[in-house]
């Protein structure tokens, strides 16, 4: 076979993306091959910084060059990234500049859905990714605590549109109803005023640019979160759940009222997973243990990932400092970007369908 450009773009339609399983030629993902003499340059664009799988597809490439042709010196691979969307951008949309919009939610409190929600958002921008973060858990706001910001921070607003300026938290940009009352204030509102603040967080703060917008919802399944699905089109939802039976029924409505408004579930996280003795490196599983997996087999959804407990990511959620970014080389830090690489993998595979479903909100039964 004939070194050239053409040829070596044949080469690669053996390149298989392992999560969207189609290659990369036809994936539009080789967007620029360079041919000099005997040494190869290659521009392979991913559809996110945190695919979990980009050390294979470049050794892929290699591969496949060199086995198309023997006399090729070198071979240098440069994996860039835009990250991907099944949105069209509109002027008339709220959120025209944000790619993805994902929701965190649990059937239940006390899942550790806040902790959660706050580290995968830094792990994503840790990874490349523009990430923000709105506190939807109007009722108990936490995040402004687990970001270490503190309460009333000063807040801007953007000289030309007059919105809201989001605060700047760990690379990521975060609003919160904790942000605009005091600490030991609480907010006693009936639920359209809780359901209208979440819109004005969407609406009246300029977010500009977003890979990820993340949206940390409270409990169970009421206005807050159908507030949300009402009002955008949702790339889909996380539910986090501990392992215990009494954690897994409650998920599973949730998981349920997602489906009943038409937005895909993503994954499921659980989070509380088990416990490793650091004294005798003993696993215990403290809260039962497969909960998660038989939950993910039952309503064929992906299972992210399991989160074991740590007294140091409750230390860091309380001091303001989550464990992503205070130990990045702890082995509870490492599953948190294991599971945001496979969230942002999730998200491209539900890209890859361009039809965006009809948001029907169904009452009753």
């Amino acid at each position: 076979m004939q070194l050239n450009i053409d040829n070596i773009k044949a080469a690669l339609k053996n390149v298989i993306d392992p999560d969207l399983k189609r290659d990369i030629v036809s994936l539009n993902f080789v967007k620029d091959i360079k041919l000099e003499g005997k040494n190869v340059f290659l521009e392979i664009q991913l559809t996110t910084p945190a695919c979990p799988l980009k050390d294979k597809i470049k050794d892929d490439c290699i591969n496949e060059i060199k086995k198309a042709f023997p006399e090729i010196e070198n071979i240098n691979v440069n994996l860039t990234s835009n990250v991907s969307t099944k949105f069209e951008k509109t002027k008339n949309s709220i959120l025209p500049d944000v790619k993805n919009t994902i929701a965190v939610a649990s059937g239940k409190g006390g899942v550790g859905k806040s902790t959660v929600a706050a580290n995968i958002a830094i792990a994503l921008s840790k990874l490349g990714s523009k990430v923000g973060l709105i506190d939807a858990d109007i009722y108990g706001p936490s995040i402004p605590m687990m970001l270490g910001i503190p309460s009333k921070p000063q807040i801007y607003q953007d000289t030309k549109t007059g919105k809201m300026l989001p605060l700047d938290s760990y690379g990521i940009k975060v609003i919160s109803i904790g942000f605009l009352i005091d600490e030991d204030t609480p907010v006693i509102w009936r639920g359209p005023m809780a359901s209208g603040a979440i819109k004005q967080f969407m609406t009246d703060v300029f977010w500009d640019e977003l890979d990820y917008l993340i949206f940390d919802l409270p409990p169970g399944t009421g206005d807050i979160q159908l507030t949300l699905v009402q009002s955008i089109p949702l790339t889909g939802a996380i539910v986090v759940t501990t392992p215990q039976d009494v954690s897994l029924i409650d998920v599973k409505k949730a998981m349920r009222m997602f489906q009943r408004v038409n937005v895909p579930i993503l994954g499921i996280i659980e989070n509380m997973s088990y416990f490793i003795a650091p004294d005798t490196g003993k696993r215990y599983d403290i809260f039962g243990n497969g909960g998660g997996e038989k939950l993910s087999r039952e309503l064929s959804v992906p299972l992210l990932g399991q989160i074991p407990i740590n007294p140091n990511i409750r230390i860091g959620g309380d001091s303001g400092k989550p464990i992503v970014y205070a130990e990045p080389d702890s082995e509870e830090a490492k599953k948190i970007i294991e599971i945001s690489k496979n969230l942002a993998a999730q998200i491209s595979i539900n890209n890859l369908s361009t039809s965006t479903p009809k948001i029907e909100i169904v009452l009753g039964n």
